[in-house]
């Protein structure tokens, strides 16, 4: 889901860059690429964090 917008997004990138676009937006789609990428990575931390939760195991002596 998201790892294909991302994936959609740097593809776009690459091609403002090879095509010599103007820097705008070329700095544009850096920008949203790097919100992709930013909002992949908090997703992320959330569900782990949600995993280390579920799976602790607390021993009483």
């Amino acid at each position: 889901m998201l790892n294909d917008v991302i994936c959609k997004k740097r593809e776009e990138l690459n091609q403002s860059i090879i095509t010599g676009q103007d820097y705008k937006i070329t700095y544009k789609l850096s920008i949203e690429l790097d919100e992709l990428i930013s909002e992949f990575y908090r997703k992320k931390n959330v569900k782990e964090t949600k995993e280390k939760k579920k799976s602790r195991v607390v021993y009483f002596i």
